[in-house]
């Protein structure tokens, strides 16, 4: 009696194509590991190239922070302190590490922490030694207590000590290409 296959769900998806590429025969090429294509069928190539479940909904676009005269890019978290480390457990992405000097020592080893959540961008203080002094537009200056976060906007100024002047840019428009850079 024959047995039975075991029926694979994935196999079973409408619109994906399953195409198994493999080395002609007598070729000296030595095949990789990932010799499997999968494609949904009818999709461009930049829309497979952002998966099966990619939303249709735009990204954000992203503020900056300029940090020591250097304009970074929001697109993970920024760090910023004296000499500066990543915490021990990251949740999500890595955090950009940027070292700022202090040679009073008023300036903590890390800091504080500038991210963007969607649209807005957060400003918290790391349970850094000396407070964060925060000014946005218009509004008297706010000092952040140990661990306290900001919401914070575009012009906003974040003081960390030693002269050491961070600023929240505007978004920035970014272009999305139709084809993936190589």
């Amino acid at each position: 009696m024959p047995s039975e296959r075991p029926r694979d769900p994935w196999h079973e998806l409408p619109g994906v194509d399953d195409t198994v590429v493999v080395r002609p025969r007598g070729s000296t090429v030595v095949p990789d590991d990932e010799d499997t294509v999968l494609r949904a069928r009818g999709r461009s190539t930049a829309t497979a190239a952002q998966g099966v479940g990619a939303s249709a909904r735009p990204a954000p676009r992203l503020h900056g922070v300029r940090v020591a005269g250097r304009d970074l890019l929001l697109d993970v978290p920024v760090v910023v302190g004296r000499r500066p480390t990543a915490p021990r457990v990251v949740a999500g992405v890595t955090p950009r590490l940027v070292e700022v000097p202090s040679p009073s020592h008023e300036v903590s080893g890390s800091h504080v922490e500038v991210r963007q959540h969607g649209e807005t961008v957060v400003v918290t203080d790391l349970r850094s030694t000396n407070g964060t002094r925060v000014t946005e537009p218009g509004r008297v200056p706010v000092s952040l207590r140990q661990g306290e976060s900001l919401v914070a906007r575009a012009g906003t100024i974040v003081d960390v000590g030693d002269g050491n002047l961070l600023e929240i840019l505007p978004p920035q428009r970014i272009i999305p290409t139709k084809e993936p850079l190589l």
